[in-house]
């Protein structure tokens, strides 16, 4: 443990050991039997010692803070207490308390250094984690490689990356195979084989042999600093209950303050009760109505949370995004790429009367030449030949429908029914399941092609996991055809489905859903999905690895592919607020117990000690375990 501290955090225990110590020896010492009348001027000074050696920071901070109108901190209530505690000595009939001013200060640095080791703690396994950008990168330069700072590479230079070092820029395979370790990326132990022509991504640890690597992005903008910019900027984004704690310390402090006051003022003044027991009843009030075990242990339980997450590959925007998480009662999911794979592949060709299998693969390849979309590039993947793009001429994308092309001057049509209706083409179904690509030329139907996506291998679990987590209600949305939709749906156990739905439509049934009243999650592939991320209570990005628009576009990034990531995402987040509340119940329960003890006079300063310290020692070990 020791090992790990940084020099101001050894200094500070080294202070507070030596304040023990002398604590130590004050309390071991017979006063009355060694200086007899003296007894209590010598006890004050002793005691005074180790006090001003533990809490001279304390009483500074609190005069420094009043010059600077920051009357009602955690400083003041602990100076304030503390010196009451001594001058309870000046009042007749009252006994010193030289001894509990001198241990409230002290047990508050004690609870002050472990609130900062939390914290440093917290923060460092963050940093640990996130500790993936390379300080050097070995670019090709006049004939040989050169070492230089990440920032200096240009797009479309080459680097040597070696065995043992990590990726700086993201980049392509250009020469070399080898295996990647992607855990800081994406959670997952298992490496990724490349090989040249692969995409590769910063920070992924490249472990057997050497990679030469053309970068395709600039440092600032590559994966490795989109990550922890989106994890140094998480903490900035608070929930609504941390910040609830922010605003309710801020008018708590003054309200106790003001209370300890009356406390001490009022029954002697109004009653004529001793001045110097209601005194002490309200300095018990102050200590113990310190808000610290609040302050510190609730932002830090957020702050394990989004560290505890990220260590699976869940990057979480911020602690108001890990608490709505918590609170999801329905989630919406996109289909492709999702709950399936997104790589289609061409599992039929039916060629009406008169036309070729072959020339009908050949005619829909030439029409979606152009296009990036998952199907059309199971299409040409299909397609033995070779695409002349010179054959090709004004190609038109229609969203959620398909592709328009004029292919060898004939007007080529390659969609969905949908397209087929609004070129008027007749055409007919397949009694195949699967996604059915219509071709038309020059206004005439002549075939259709069946393209099948695969479920992924834990989507079911991850259906069964979410509901099990309390997920009431789970929809697919997606633009594929209905039986399609039913099938899948059927397979996976999904309560409620929609088909061929455009982008737009999408929207509208996430509107819905939040207009029944449901807290809604929405999960996509994070590109086409951008709007309906946006609109939902949470968005969720599902394999995001590559995917800038993904970063962008969702409040939780899951970092692969696997749908049983979600359920996590949503286990973590819910442990996590139970943290939180815990430590807001114990906290306020304690605090307001001992309150009511003090006003009648039970509590001792010894138990205020407990009720500020202990209560704050205890909360912040509680909030470590989000972390885990």
């Amino acid at each position: 443990m020791l090992a790990n501290l940084t020099d101001k955090q050894r200094r500070e225990l080294v202070r507070i050991a030596v304040a023990l110590v002398l604590f130590g020896v004050c309390m071991a010492m017979p006063f009355d039997a060694l200086f007899g009348e003296s007894a209590l001027l010598v006890s004050f000074v002793a005691f005074l010692v180790p006090y001003l050696v533990a809490g001279y920071d304390v009483l500074l901070r609190a005069v420094r803070n009043i010059g600077h109108g920051q009357l009602f901190d955690e400083n003041f209530l602990m100076s304030v207490a503390t010196i009451g505690a001594f001058a309870l000595a000046l009042l007749p009939d009252t006994d010193a308390h030289f001894a509990e001013g001198a241990a409230v200060m002290l047990f508050y640095q004690v609870g002050e250094w472990f609130q900062d080791y939390a914290v440093d703690r917290s923060r460092r396994s963050i940093a640990d984690l996130m500790d993936i950008a390379p300080e050097i990168a070995h670019v090709r330069r006049d004939g040989g490689f050169e070492d230089v700072d990440p920032d200096e590479v240009e797009v479309g230079e080459e680097l040597l990356v070696k065995p043992g070092e990590r990726i700086p820029i993201d980049g392509v395979v250009v020469d070399g195979g080898s295996q990647l370790d992607t855990a800081a990326l994406t959670g997952e132990s298992v490496p990724r084989v490349v090989e040249s022509g692969a995409e590769v991504y910063s920070g992924s640890i490249n472990l057997v042999s050497p990679l030469v690597i053309r970068t395709a992005k600039a440092f600032e903008d590559s994966m490795v600093s989109r990550i922890l910019e989106l994890v140094e900027d998480a903490t900035d984004n608070k929930a609504r209950t941390e910040s609830f704690i922010t605003r309710f310390c801020r008018y708590y402090t003054p309200v106790v303050v003001f209370g300890a006051l009356a406390i001490a003022v009022l029954p002697p003044l109004l009653a004529g009760l001793p001045w110097g027991e209601w005194i002490e009843r309200g300095l018990i009030f102050l200590v113990v109505s310190c808000p610290c075990a609040l302050v510190i242990s609730v932002p830090l339980s957020f702050f394990g949370g989004i560290g505890g997450a990220s260590r699976q590959g869940i990057l979480v925007k911020g602690s108001n995004f890990l608490e709505a998480l918590s609170k999801v009662d329905a989630i919406a999911f996109d289909k492709t790429g999702t709950l399936t794979n997104g790589t289609f592949n061409v599992v039929a060709v039916h060629a009406e009367e008169g036309m070729d299998d072959d020339l009908l693969l050949s005619i829909a390849a030439h029409a979606e030449a152009y296009s990036n979309h998952p199907i059309a590039l199971s299409v040409k993947e299909a397609y033995s030949g070779v695409i002349d793009e010179e054959r090709i001429r004004d190609v038109r994308e229609e969203a959620g429908h398909g592709v328009r092309a004029v292919v060898d001057e004939h007007v080529v049509y390659v969609g969905n029914d949908k397209l087929m209706a609004a070129g008027e083409v007749p055409f007919h179904e397949c009694h195949l399941t699967g996604t059915i690509l219509h071709v038309s030329l020059d206004g005439r139907y002549i075939g259709h092609l069946v393209i099948a996506d695969v479920v992924k291998d834990d989507a079911g679990q991850a259906i069964a996991q979410i509901h099990a987590s309390g997920v009431r209600h789970t929809v697919m949305l997606t633009g594929d055809r209905e039986e399609v939709a039913a099938a899948v749906a059927a397979e996976l156990g999904v309560d409620e489905y929609h088909a061929q739905l455009l982008p737009q439509d999408k929207v509208a049934q996430v509107e819905r859903l939040i207009d029944e009243g449901q807290k809604l999650a929405f999960v996509g592939d994070g590109i086409n999905d951008a709007p309906v991320l946006a609109r939902a209570d949470v968005g969720i990005a599902m394999g995001a690895i590559g995917s800038d628009a993904a970063i962008e576009a969702a409040d939780v990034v899951l970092m692969n592919d696997r749908p049983t990531d979600i359920a996590l995402a949503i286990r973590i987040a819910r442990k996590t607020m139970r943290i939180v509340w815990q430590n807001i119940v114990f906290a306020l329960g304690v605090k307001f117990a001992i309150l009511g003890l003090a006003v009648a006079g039970i509590a001792t300063m010894w138990l205020a000690v407990f009720g500020d310290v202990g209560v704050a020692a205890i909360a912040i070990l509680n909030a470590m375990r989000a972390m885990r």
